[in-house]
């Protein structure tokens, strides 16, 4: 006869829990999503780019020099795009607190009644619903917590530093233009181009299957739909550089 498993104590669910909230206050899946953000686009942009002069001129320096040039650029800008946006994503959630703060302290009533639509929503009836909603409005910061993430569907923009993701992401994005510009260091004509593309497809593959594990997903799925977007980009700027080379 199998033995039952025993149940965890209050002790053990506790201790689960600290760690769970631990790893969530971490915001790894937000460091992931800059660092993809960045790296992919920079990679990208600049495949795209430099097999499109590569297509246009057999120069290795022209390829490299505009690599470079489209690195600069992209890193810069896809940093500044991270600050402002993440910038006014946090300036929104604190003008939604100071809203959402003054109201339950003006007009409680009227948020109370809205905790409760929130749950009854959510199936509470009764007693329970009663319960629920006494235990939160006694609280004024679970009160406002609970208003920001149940009414509003904003998540702690307090943890949100724009100057920290405006470096991550554009680190991030000089890594990944540099990844298709190596080859051309290296090699020279058709060599440097199809290593250019077979490199880079390959470290998209790898970042999007990471990705794909880490987040909630097919790693296989999450790869090949990386890779994909990076060789649409590469064989549409090969064929404009081919085109414009021969024409010109």
């Amino acid at each position: 006869m199998e033995k039952k498993k025993p149940r965890p104590s209050e002790i053990d669910i506790y201790a689960h829990w600290e760690k769970e909230k631990k790893l969530s206050s971490n915001n790894e899946g937000s460091l992931v999503r800059q660092v993809i953000l960045g790296g992919q686009d920079g990679l990208v942009n600049v495949l795209g780019l430099i097999l499109g002069v590569a297509g246009a001129t057999n120069d290795p320096k022209l390829i490299i020099i505009a690599g470079l040039a489209a690195t600069a650029a992209e890193s810069i800008s896809m940093a500044a795009v991270a600050y402002t946006s993440s910038k006014a994503e946090k300036e929104h959630y604190i003008k939604e607190l100071e809203k959402e703060r003054w109201e339950i302290k003006n007009v409680p009533e009227v948020e109370r009644e809205e905790i409760r639509l929130i749950y009854m929503k959510k199936g509470f009836r009764g007693n329970a619903l009663d319960s629920a909603v006494d235990t939160i409005c006694s609280n004024e910061k679970l009160w406002l917590e609970t208003m920001m993430t149940e009414e509003l569907g904003l998540a702690d923009g307090n943890k949100i530093n724009p100057k920290s993701e405006a470096v991550i992401v554009g680190f991030s994005s000089v890594i990944g233009s540099l990844v298709p510009l190596l080859p051309f260091i290296f090699l020279t004509g058709s060599t440097a181009i199809i290593g250019s593309l077979v490199f880079s497809i390959s470290v998209l593959f790898l970042v999007g299957a990471y990705k794909g594990k880490l987040m909630v997903g097919n790693w296989i799925k999450s790869g090949v739909e990386m890779m994909l977007v990076g060789f649409g980009a590469a064989i549409a700027g090969y064929a404009i550089g081919s085109y414009l080379g021969v024409n010109i």
